[in-house]
């Protein structure tokens, strides 16, 4: 069976909850502890839904202790990750590249969601469609996040660039949870909105779709999150990594055979961490936008990382050859 982990966006009054200690998940220890970091956002759904479902309790080895994180945004999660505070858990692909290429201990062990990127204009911008968008300001959830690289590869190849590299639209960044705010001031024109923001921005705000998730760059082959680990948990506990890519193989299976299950699950786990209760007719229009699955490409990583070099988030030309391992997915 296969699982994956919901990441939306960040979410407003999302802080870094920090674990109770340290794991000792690679000390060989009789009791084992392993921290699990995850966004409470969409696209990290398999993790709140294995979190809720006991998954990884009963597929880590006996006596096993099992605590969760949560992050408001990757670079925190990539830190706690690096400073060996959590063992893994669910990240967009952007931060663990760029990591990555900075010397960071990262290794993709599986899949999680794809798709619920999409790109919204704001009522009364004027704007009603891609040709419309130069010169306008935008905004992403974080310089170089997975979305801000899927809307400037397509916004490049339809010859439009940010200010950031030259060009005529401004970017700004924000928590999508606060899009909607943002609109309203009338200083934001474009948001490059995770679900379930898009969703949101559409019911409350009247915005307009301007690009579908299937639409935009590696929007469709690309997961919008990704399953990580250390290659240290790797070498030192194989069984525990195991462990948790089954658990997140479960988790993903449970999501396809339990959609409704899993929605109540989301709704109530996001809104124990932030206090903000979505809609269910918001979940609903934001889970038809992705899907979820275990599947990883090393050649998709390879390609997204490139786009990340040509727009100059990242210095170098990566090279992701060794990034992903998928030696545990069933």
């Amino acid at each position: 069976m296969k699982k994956y982990g919901l990441l939306l966006a960040t979410l407003a009054a999302t802080g870094f909850l920090s674990a109770c200690g340290a794991s000792n998940a690679a000390q060989g220890d009789a009791e084992k502890t392993v921290v699990l970091g995850y966004f409470p956002n969409l696209d990290h759904a398999t993790a709140m839904v294995a979190k809720d479902q006991a998954f990884y309790e009963s597929n880590l080895p006996e006596g096993t202790n099992v605590e969760y994180v949560t992050f408001a945004d990757g670079a925190d999660f990539m830190t706690a990750l690096k400073t060996g505070d959590i063992d893994g858990g669910l990240v967009g692909p952007g931060p663990a590249m760029n990591n990555y290429t900075n010397g960071a201990d990262v290794r993709m062990i599986a899949g999680g969601a794809s798709g619920g990127t999409v790109v919204m204009a704001r009522q009364g911008s004027g704007i009603e469609s891609f040709e419309d968008l130069d010169g306008k300001t935008f905004i992403t959830p974080r310089v170089g996040c997975t979305h801000d690289v899927q809307f400037e590869t397509y916004m490049k190849e339809n010859d439009v660039t940010s200010n950031r590299i030259g060009g005529d639209m401004i970017h700004q960044t924000g928590n999508p949870a606060q899009y909607e705010a943002m609109f309203a001031t009338g200083k934001i024109d474009v948001a490059v909105a995770p679900e379930p923001w898009a969703s949101v921005l559409a019911q409350n705000t009247g915005a307009k779709v301007i690009i579908e998730p299937d639409e935009i760059s590696f929007g469709t082959t690309l997961p919008a999150s990704v399953l990580v680990t250390s290659s240290e948990l790797i070498d030192a506990d194989p069984e525990v990594v195991q462990g948790i890519v089954d658990a997140h193989e479960e988790a993903t299976a449970y999501i396809a055979d339990n959609p409704e299950e899993s929605k109540e699950i989301v709704i109530s786990t996001i809104d124990d961490i932030t206090g903000q209760k979505l809609e269910k007719s918001v979940i609903d229009g934001a889970w038809s936008n992705m899907f979820f699955s275990t599947d990883i490409d090393g050649a998709e990583i390879q390609a997204f990382g490139d786009a990340s070099f040509d727009l100059k988030f990242l210095k170098e030309q990566p090279d992701f050859a060794e990034l992903t391992d998928t030696q545990f997915l069933n």
